[in-house]
């Protein structure tokens, strides 16, 4: 009796060394798991994202903006875009470090903003040009001008030269030698017509179309009014023109940011050639790539 009663003790005492032996192997393996899967997490988790915080005019650019987010986002690339109606308030925001970047102007106007304001905006990279256009008022050809005809113009110093700079290209009127970017009526030696110009704030000009003869529109404040410089246009600047080539549109940046590697990245997504044919596409003429 003793022998079988120390036989059975045996056995259960095996029992429950086998039973222990195979949970701590399924611990072991419970844990490996739990790694592996923490370890695969880890691994698909995304990259961090950086958020370039630009602000912008509402046409063309933050139009032109939203093309790019998509592109960007793939790259970890956050684009938040802030719409600015006007052109100052873009320029000290960047300045005041509130924004990364800014796209809404030219060269010549940033030169000027910085020298007026004691700001120090700089151009990371030219996207854009838009040409400026000769557009029907009153009469729907430049071959019926007559003496005393009237034509709006912007009465800013930068696209008022655009204006005139136009006007002299296709024969209206001619500016005094050395006239150039800077022109003004003042500076007109020739004008066989006897035109009269009409100054006005350049959001202005397309609202007096009924009122004049012809209004001299750039490419965004054509594109606000319902124009395309391709298809209503009489005249437009050629894209090797002095005026086309100094007047791109930038992505300005405060100085000290020029080698931000988004920005650079944003820059290069802006001159891909899918942005190119996206603004080829959509803005018929009115808006130009910048090709360097």
């Amino acid at each position: 009796m003793k022998r079988v009663n120390a036989l059975l003790l045996a056995g259960i005492l095996t029992i429950g060394a086998l039973t222990g032996c195979g949970a701590k192997a399924d611990t072991t393996g419970a844990d490996t798991a739990a790694g592996e899967t923490e370890t695969e997490t880890e691994a698909a988790a995304p990259a961090e994202t950086t958020t370039i915080k630009i602000a912008a005019s509402p046409t063309p650019h933050a139009e032109i903006l939203e093309q790019a987010k998509p592109i960007l986002a793939k790259e970890g690339i956050n684009l938040e875009i802030k719409v600015f109606e006007d052109y100052v308030i873009p320029n000290e925001v960047v300045e005041s470090g509130e924004f990364d970047a800014n796209y809404m102007q030219h060269l010549p106007y940033l030169d000027s903003f910085n020298e007026e304001n004691g700001t120090h905006i700089v151009s990371v990279g030219g996207i854009h040009y838009e040409p400026f256009g000769i557009f029907p008022g009153t009469k729907d050809s430049l071959d019926d001008i007559e003496d005393g005809d009237t034509i709006a113009i912007p009465n800013d110093t930068t696209n008022e030269a655009r204006a005139l700079l136009l006007l002299q290209d296709n024969g209206l009127i001619t500016l005094e030698d050395g006239a150039g970017l800077t022109a003004t009526i003042n500076q007109i030696a020739e004008n066989p017509k006897n035109i009269k110009f009409v100054e006005l704030e350049a959001a202005q000009v397309a609202r007096v179309v009924n009122e004049t003869s012809y209004v001299v529109l750039n490419g965004n404040y054509a594109l606000e009014a319902g124009y395309s410089v391709a298809k209503d246009a009489l005249a437009y600047e050629s894209s090797d023109s002095d005026a086309a080539t100094t007047y791109v549109n930038i992505i300005g940046v405060k100085e000290g940011n020029e080698n931000n590697a988004a920005i650079l990245r944003l820059v290069e997504v802006l001159k891909s050639d899918e942005i190119k044919d996206y603004i080829k596409s959509t803005y018929n003429g009115s808006v130009i790539p910048f090709e360097d």
